[in-house]
């Protein structure tokens, strides 16, 4: 970022417009648009929780019947725990891109981010569909960033670029996402664009594959959102050859590229957690498979004794030792654990190492970005799971959500 000037590189193709549609707030953009060209291909996933917003079902069901030709995303309200009503008013709104371009109804695909169990104020989209569309542009990136925020303290917005055919391609990726983290498909709200041509199975695994290892693999407070969704677009419109299968020339780089921008944005969504103060990374290695792996990296991830003494910068190692105990994992030789602050032992043969010393301890807990290693013993399975710690004003922003 350039002073308040957010640095992206525009993606032939895709046109993204930003209006103030009033839907919670005044004279606040929280309307966008995203339009896709004729020939291009779109995936997503979405969130696995069961009260799952009623935009997120129409845009499984739109996504699934057709190609779709616009994005339609609001902050502000959720549109979640609505009921059929919720359903009536996810589809109204897609109806009002549709009559406005002239497009079937089911190539819109809406989304929703905000408080849950209010009814989407349609009215106030329809009103506001105009100006968006009037707003189309492929530089708006940076408007429509801002435009999807809710608590988000900054907006998130990433480029890379790949070469394919003997032409220089862009990834573009924008995403907001501070609380209710802890993704079970995505992250709250994630868009990803490419000018590469892909066919929509293969785009669909590439997106996957991006998902796992980055926003799978975060999480803020151990919520998964009502509204969580990723989508991947590829317009087409770079003129190269098309990328059919992994052995396409320039899938590898298409997938880096793709990997690369959801680590990035991951990575922001939990630098920006609500009221975060550090960036942690738990590493855990020598499990005998991911589930016992990961059951460990998020039972210390999700501890609020653990994140609370990272706010405080406090070593105090005994709280995670104690995370790594309850994790679940069956006959767990606790002589054969490890457990490092940074690259400061902490606990080795059962409880504290014996080298180990506050000062130490207190030099890792006193960085903004610090890392929690676990070593089990028992196997070669690891993971890699990104958090945060909880603060003073963690709890304020949640208890004055609403007012």
């Amino acid at each position: 970022m350039a002073g308040d000037e957010l640095e992206f590189l525009p993606v032939a193709g895709i046109r993204l417009g930003a209006t103030a549609a009033g839907i919670k707030y005044p004279d606040r953009n929280d309307l966008v648009i995203v339009e896709l060209p004729e020939g291009s291909s779109c995936a997503a996933v979405f969130t696995r929780n069961a009260f799952c917003a009623a935009p997120v079902t129409v845009a499984r069901e739109h996504l699934e019947a057709t190609a779709p030709h616009y994005l339609l995303i609001n902050s502000g309200n959720a549109n979640a725990g609505t009921g059929e009503d919720g359903m009536r008013a996810a589809r109204e709104s897609c109806k009002a891109v549709a009559a406005a371009q002239a497009c079937a109804i089911n190539q819109v695909l809406p989304f929703s981010t905000g408080v849950i169990g209010e009814l989407l104020p349609v009215q106030k989209i329809d009103a506001a569909v105009p100006a968006a569309l009037a707003a189309l542009s492929e530089q708006s990136w940076a408007d429509a960033a801002r435009a999807i925020m809710t608590t988000d303290m900054v907006p998130k917005l990433i480029s890379r670029q790949f070469e394919h055919d003997g032409h220089t391609l862009t990834v573009t990726g924008m995403a907001k996402g501070s609380g209710m983290i802890r993704p079970d498909m995505a992250t709250m709200l994630a868009y990803v664009a490419t000018d590469a041509a892909v066919d929509k199975p293969l785009l669909q695994a590439c997106l996957e594959q991006a998902v796992a290892p980055s926003f799978n693999s975060i999480t803020v407070d151990g919520d998964t959102s009502t509204n969580d969704a990723c989508v991947l677009m590829a317009s087409g419109a770079s003129g190269c050859s098309p990328i059919n299968d992994v052995a396409s020339t320039g899938y590898a780089g298409l997938r880096d590229a793709v990997r690369e921008v959801c680590m990035e944005l991951a990575r922001a969504i939990v630098k920006d957690g609500e009221g975060a103060t550090k960036l942690v990374e738990i590493l855990v290695e020598g499990g005998t498979d991911q589930e016992e792996v990961r059951s460990v990296a998020y039972t210390v991830a999700h501890s609020p004794l653990v994140k609370t003494a990272l706010f405080a910068s406090d070593p105090n190692w005994g709280r995670i030792l104690a995370a790594v105990g309850r994790a679940g994992v069956n006959d767990l030789d606790i002589d054969k654990v490890k457990i490092w602050l940074g690259d400061v032992c902490i606990v080795t043969e059962g409880g504290r190492a014996a080298d180990y010393t506050e000062e130490a301890g207190q030099t890792v807990m006193d960085r903004d970005e610090i890392t929690i290693r676990v070593a089990l013993g028992r196997g070669d399975a690891q993971t890699r799971v990104l958090t945060c710690d909880f603060s003073y004003d963690y709890v304020k922003i949640n208890a004055e959500y609403r007012t």
